[in-house]
Parts: C-alpha cells; sequence; structure tokens
C-alpha cells in the first residue's frame, strides 16, 4: 500500500513540474495569426500552408537600444509578438543595454524564469526572496557570466562598469510579461489611495504623492 501512495506521490510531481511553464504544444509548431482577435492562452495559429521562413525569424537584436531615459538603461524584447514562430513555444528572449551607472529596475515576470548571459561590461544582479525571509540574493557578473531569477520574484540588474554593458535574457515563456514594481504601485491607473501607500511604505502621505507625480 505504502508503495502505491509513493508512486501517487511522483505522478503528482511529475505533473507539477510539467506545468511549470507554458504548455507544451501538440503540433510542430503554431505561427501566431497576428491578425486574428481571439486569444484563448495563446494567439490562434496561421494555416500552416501560409507559413513563412520569416515568420521563425526576427533581426534587431544586433542594434544598441536607446538608454536616453530616467533609468538608463533599454530592453528590445523579442516574444511572440515581435516572433509569430514563438506561439506556443514557451520561450522568448531580450537584449539589455545600460548606460554606465544605469540600471534595469526591480520588477517581475509572472509568467517565466529569466536566465541572464553578460556580453559586455559588469552588470550586478540580485532577487529577492518571497516573505517572510525577504532574503536579497545578490552578485556581481562579469562577461560571459551567466545567472538565473526564478519566475516571479522581484529581480534588478545594475551597470557597475565604467562604459557601456549589454545582456541578453531568455526567458520561459512566449509572453513572460513584465511588472515594474515603481511604475505599478505609483504609476497606476488610477492611483491606489495615497493614505494605503503612505501606511504600507511608513511614510507621511505627502512623500507619495510627489513619488506619484513621476509617474
Amino acid at each position: 500500500m505504502t508503495s502505491h501512495w509513493l508512486l501517487f506521490g511522483l505522478l503528482v510531481a511529475g505533473c507539477s513540474l510539467a506545468f511549470a511553464s507554458d504548455p507544451s504544444p501538440l503540433q510542430d509548431f503554431c505561427v501566431a495569426d497576428q491578425n486574428s482577435t481571439v486569444f484563448v492562452n495563446g494567439l490562434v495559429c496561421k494555416e500552416a500552408r501560409l507559413v513563412q521562413p520569416d515568420d521563425f525569424f526576427y533581426s534587431g537584436l544586433q542594434l544598441m537600444g536607446n538608454t536616453s531615459n530616467a533609468v538608463e538603461s533599454a530592453v528590445t524584447p523579442v516574444t511572440v509578438e515581435e516572433l509569430p514562430g514563438l506561439n506556443t513555444l514557451g520561450i522568448s528572449m531580450a537584449r539589455i543595454d545600460f548606460a554606465p551607472q544605469g540600471i534595469n529596475p526591480p520588477h517581475t515576470h509572472p509568467r517565466a524564469t529569466e536566465i541572464l548571459t553578460v556580453m559586455e561590461g559588469r552588470i550586478l544582479v540580485g532577487f529577492v526572496t518571497s516573505n517572510p525571509q525577504n532574503r536579497l540574493i545578490t552578485k556581481e557578473l562579469q562577461k560571459g557570466d551567466v545567472f538565473v531569477f526564478p519566475e516571479g520574484l522581484i529581480h534588478f540588474q545594475k551597470n557597475v562598469g565604467n562604459g557601456y554593458a549589454v545582456a541578453i535574457a531568455a526567458l520561459s515563456s512566449q509572453n513572460p510579461g513584465v511588472i515594474t514594481i515603481a511604475n505599478a504601485i505609483f504609476g497606476s491607473n488610477p492611483d491606489i489611495a495615497g493614505d494605503i501607500l503612505a501606511k504600507a511604505f511608513q511614510v507621511d502621505i505627502n512623500v507619495v504623492y510627489q513619488i506619484q507625480s513621476k509617474f
């Protein structure tokens, strides 16, 4: 009897792992029909006879992103929106450019684990574990180094070198999503009530209003 329960436990664990990312496809490919208005946990497939090589192709990651912004970084995504052939394949990627001291501010991907490879420069990376520990895991990376950010956890990157830095990120979803923490909290539409944020951050409500005005 014990062996039956052990087998059942292994099956449950296996199923949990199988559904840890986007579902596996049931066909060779499902190129996204970008003209369709139907969306059911993924985009509608283009007719196979209409599929072209360019549906599986994207050109642009060789180009540096524009880092002339408040955080001095730029993310060039390659998701199913840019590369229709990614539809149902459960992967995507991005190029991240950093000016000196530029940051990719604290954010989370609700549907994907991220693995980051440094192509140029020195980048400080980190993520925070969930409550109640809220432990910061951080490391400085050099060219060629790889770091992984677990799915759903808040993480960040900062260029700590003297020149520009570049990283390539791979994500375990065709549509990983991104929630930039500061934007979501202080730039929501409509605003989160000031008294709620003041109590949550333990600051004067005028401080909240000042920060909200920047978003």
